[in-house]
């Protein structure tokens, strides 16, 4: 074995709640795991700014706060946490062979998946700039902080409707904004929006800038100048919040070949388990679950991965 390639019992991919609560779990017993981070430590935690909904901090804490919490639990059980991103893998045969960006070759005996989902975004510069200051990807991570005021939602799918609908039990007004003159959601979602008297419906619309206040290095989002799609017509509208739901994509794309996939991209685990097609291999977190995408659920499944792996190792070892 050369001086690039090392042996290990539990590999986790990917960090976040799912990561580094599988890394706390394997680290407490004893079985050294190894996290590679990815291009994103923390998962899409460290981009929110106040956390109010995770058990355990009735005061809230901010995102990247969280995050370094769970990572220096898992360091303190005796998980090694490196920087870089794993970039190939095998999984035909156990030891399971992954490549990583540093040069390392690890031969893992079990494998954690926890490389998480992106949200998809408008893709305009305004919208980097007020990010977890005014716009969010996340109505139920952040509607509780737009209680009694004025936001708007991108989108016109299923998690669109139920995220204006969640939006609108907070906000004293909804705007939902979509580029088409229909809903692709079900009929029954849509029928929940339709009815729901506080949200303002703007049809055949496109966000083209956000707007707002800088103060220093503070910024807060205020506006969105939203143009008519049809006629090229665009107009300003005040708000307090706005919130991208237009899709997440699943972080799994090495993966493809490997282990099952679904139509979308996010990897297929056994019904109850975060065991995936291939035996010694667990995925836990958003990469697996495109229904509850909370920190707190992440964290669940990241225990379960844990022990389904420890117990996997007891079998095979």
């Amino acid at each position: 074995m050369n001086e690039n390639t090392e042996k290990q019992r539990c590999l986790i991919i990917g960090s976040g709640p799912a990561g580094y609560t599988a890394a706390i779990y394997t680290g407490r017993a004893d079985l050294k795991p190894l996290i590679y981070q990815g291009i994103q430590p923390g998962g899409q935690l460290t981009i929110t700014t106040e956390v109010d909904n995770f058990p355990g901090y009735p005061k809230g804490i901010t995102g990247p706060e969280l995050m370094e919490d769970l990572k220096a639990q898992a360091e303190r059980f005796g998980a090694e946490t490196r920087w870089g991103s794993i970039t190939e893998v095998d999984f035909s045969k156990r030891p399971f062979i992954c490549k990583a960006d540093d040069g390392k070759t690890i031969e893992a005996e079990s494998i954690i998946i926890a490389t998480g989902a992106s949200a998809r975004w408008l893709g305009i510069p305004s919208e980097q700039e007020f990010m977890g200051s005014g716009v969010s990807a996340c109505a139920t991570c952040d509607g509780y902080f737009y209680r009694g005021k004025v936001v708007a939602i991108v989108g016109g799918g299923d998690t669109a409707c139920e995220e204006a609908t969640y939006l609108a039990k907070l906000a004293s007004k909804v705007y939902m904004i979509h580029r088409r003159d229909e809903f692709r959601a079900s009929k029954a979602m849509q029928a929940k929006v339709f009815n729901t008297k506080n949200i303002e419906i703007i049809w055949n619309s496109r966000i083209k800038e956000i707007v707002g206040e800088k103060q220093g290095f503070m910024k807060s989002a205020n506006g969105i100048i939203i143009e008519n799609v049809t006629n090229g017509e665009s107009k300003q509208i005040d708000i307090d919040g706005l919130f991208i739901a237009i899709g997440h994509s699943p972080n799994s794309d090495i993966f493809k070949g490997h282990i099952d996939l679904d139509e979308t991209g996010y990897i297929v685990t056994k019904p109850g388990t975060t065991q995936t097609s291939v035996e010694g291999v667990f995925a836990a977190g958003d990469v697996q679950d495109h229904h509850y995408r909370q920190a707190i659920t992440a964290a669940g499944s990241g225990c379960m991965a844990a022990i389904e792996a420890e117990r996997f190792l007891s079998s095979v070892l």
